[in-house]
């Protein structure tokens, strides 16, 4: 039976309790419309009623990662200017960064099709894009939307997360681990650097002493898909760093560890 609930398991989190949230419906209408009223504020030429209709009748049926991608779609069909014109537009509306250590869908969930709309449509703006990821993720989630360009960019890419990993923005330093993991969920697998892990490992070692639980988190999970997809190497850096005394690096190793035994 299709359900309108998304459910979310943490199971790669520090509890395996499911919580449901309500929320793929809101990727329709309610959200088209909350787009279109702030696009239009800046950009009266967007055709607000007719993006609305047609993200309407385009979602139905759909999953909620399916919904966000229409939307992005019809925002990328019916915004009149070029990808950079939509984008200075979209910039702009969405708002101040956030100062929690909260997730994609607690208050910024309406910008996941905007996310989307620069992980499809914006490959050919390199420096562009990943300045806009950076604005997305001090709100929302740059992980998902980060991949494509570390696929068609990796040196490029890598020297800018290497910059995010050493950011005073605890979201941007989290997007350092979260963008490049292998095994992100609700991602396809990322196997740019599956082989040969170390310039991943040389911006992990960065973070390894971060304060921020939000970014030692990522940087735990990380690890433990690390140890899923390539472990002899991954177990030689965990090894490596078990040898330091930072409670913050001993709890990555601890929560990277918890389930798997090296």
């Amino acid at each position: 039976m299709r359900t309108n609930t998304l459910t979310i398991i943490y199971g790669n989190l520090e509890s395996n309790k499911k919580v449901d949230y309500g929320i793929t419906e809101k990727f329709g209408k309610e959200l088209a419309t909350l787009l279109a009223n702030k696009i239009t504020a800046i950009a009266s030429a967007f055709p607000a009623k007719a993006f609305v209709r047609d993200v309407t009748a385009s979602v139905a049926g759909k999953t909620y990662t399916q919904r966000v991608a229409v939307i992005a779609d019809q925002l990328h069909t019916h915004f009149p200017g070029t990808y950079p014109e939509a984008l200075a537009v979209f910039m702009n509306i969405l708002g101040p960064p956030n100062p929690n250590e909260t997730g994609m869908f607690t208050h910024y969930y309406w910008i996941l099709p905007i996310g989307k709309f620069v992980e499809k449509y914006g490959l050919e703006h390199f420096q562009l894009s990943m300045d806009a990821i950076a604005e997305i993720t001090r709100r929302n989630t740059g992980e998902y939307a980060v991949r494509p360009y570390i696929r068609t960019y990796p040196e490029a890419s890598l020297a800018i997360l290497r910059k995010w990993a050493t950011s005073d923005d605890f979201h941007l330093r989290r997007l350092a681990s979260e963008g490049l993991r292998p095994k992100l969920p609700w991602a396809p697998k990322l196997d740019t650097f599956i082989q040969d892990p170390h310039p991943v490992f040389d911006i992990l070692t960065l973070l390894k002493e971060d304060e921020i639980k939000f970014v030692k988190k990522s940087v735990a999970n990380h690890l433990t898909d690390w140890l899923k997809v390539n472990r002899e190497p991954a177990a030689a850096l965990i090894r490596n760093w078990s040898a330091s005394d930072n409670p913050h690096t001993q709890w990555i190793i601890r929560h990277a560890t918890r389930k798997i035994s090296l």
